[in-house]
């Protein structure tokens, strides 16, 4: 029972503690030598756990089955069973006698149910971001073929058109993450020309501000130039301005400053949009993770985007901070070491 990686507890007919192993030690945080003793509830407090030890030691028997216990932080998830332990021992392994006290074994999920919740929003999400442009597509080539005329035409194929380029854009975005967890391809490191690239990344995104009326500028203070892969830096900024774009109201600003900062480049990319909640600031670099920008009503995204840019930059051996005002703005600043310090 000390060798096992489950958590073994064996509880006295009075559940204190008679013996419990690391493992069960470290799952619920408690210190073995001063548990030793204690009363159940002293050394996990749920009300729960103590009830389904009564029920046992009042010879019900009970299935595995999960336990959530509130802790100072943050609630764990548990797989709890709990069986009698009896008096005595018959040769062929058979408990028998009087119900003397009570075996909990457990196990730790907390982490793995975590996980799971991710990939059900994370397929949720994706649903969510497929659906909507093949529905759309759908019904503008059906329109088309049900008798369109030119005018149809004229409208519907590049609306059509954006929808399709919606769906490569996300697609490559899963292939982004793919490579970039797979540790592949090597960056490409060579001179780059910051203000140049950001300059390149900027004009693409011009029809899509003039339309929203944003205004789209970068400010460099300095020549920038590092070594650094180009394609990976572009994408960094692409995901940036795409975000400030998509998350800022008409009439708002997405500004990048470059400037150079103790041998390091400093990429400030900033935006006048909806801002970040507080409480989701902590998690926006994590896969799937989409904040709650519940302003600005029909946007949304997989929740790669930012994930893929904090990757690109550590591989850089440079670190990305964010910065947010509800209803003001957000601000992403970049610091990449000038020279490759590549990790």
């Amino acid at each position: 029972m000390r060798a096992l990686p489950l958590g073994v507890m064996m509880l006295r007919r009075t559940k204190r503690l008679r013996f419990a192993n690391r493992a069960a030690a470290a799952i619920f945080g408690f210190d073995r030598a001063r548990a030793k003793g204690l009363h159940l509830i002293e050394i996990i407090p749920s009300i729960e756990l103590e009830r389904r030890v009564d029920s046992v030691m009042g010879g019900e028997a009970l299935a595995a089955a999960p336990l959530i216990v509130s802790g100072k932080r943050t609630d764990r998830s548990y797989a709890v069973s709990v069986y009698p332990l009896r008096t005595e021992l018959r040769s062929d392994d058979e408990q028998t006698g009087e119900i003397s006290g009570a075996l909990v074994i457990a196990e730790d999920q907390t982490e793995r149910l975590a996980l799971e919740r991710t990939r059900q929003e994370f397929l949720s999400n994706v649903s969510h971001e497929l659906r909507t442009p093949l529905s759309s597509v759908k019904l503008m080539l059906e329109t088309l073929v049900e008798g369109g005329d030119d005018d149809a035409r004229a409208y519907f194929l590049p609306q059509a058109l954006r929808e399709v380029d919606r769906l490569a854009s996300l697609v490559q975005r899963f292939l982004e993450q793919a490579r970039a967890e797979s540790g592949v391809p090597a960056l490409r490191v060579e001179e780059v020309d910051l203000e140049e690239v950001t300059r390149s990344v900027l004009r693409s995104f011009a029809q899509q501000a003039a339309a929203k009326e944003i205004s789209l500028d970068v400010r460099a203070h300095r020549p920038v130039i590092v070594e650094a892969d180009e394609a990976q830096l572009s994408q960094v900024l692409v995901n940036l301005v795409d975000n400030g774009l998509r998350f800022t109201p008409k009439g708002g600003a997405v500004n990048v400053d470059l400037d150079v900062e103790d041998g390091y480049a400093r990429i400030v990319v900033s935006d006048t949009g909806v801002g970040i909640p507080y409480k989701d600031l902590p998690f926006i670099f994590e896969r799937f993770f989409v904040a709650d920008r519940s302003r600005a009503r029909g946007i949304s995204g997989a929740g790669l985007g930012l994930s893929i840019v904090k990757q690109i930059v550590e591989s850089h051996g440079g670190t990305i901070d964010v910065q947010s005002v509800l209803d003001a703005g957000t601000q992403f600043t970049i610091r990449i070491p000038m020279v490759a310090r590549v990790s």
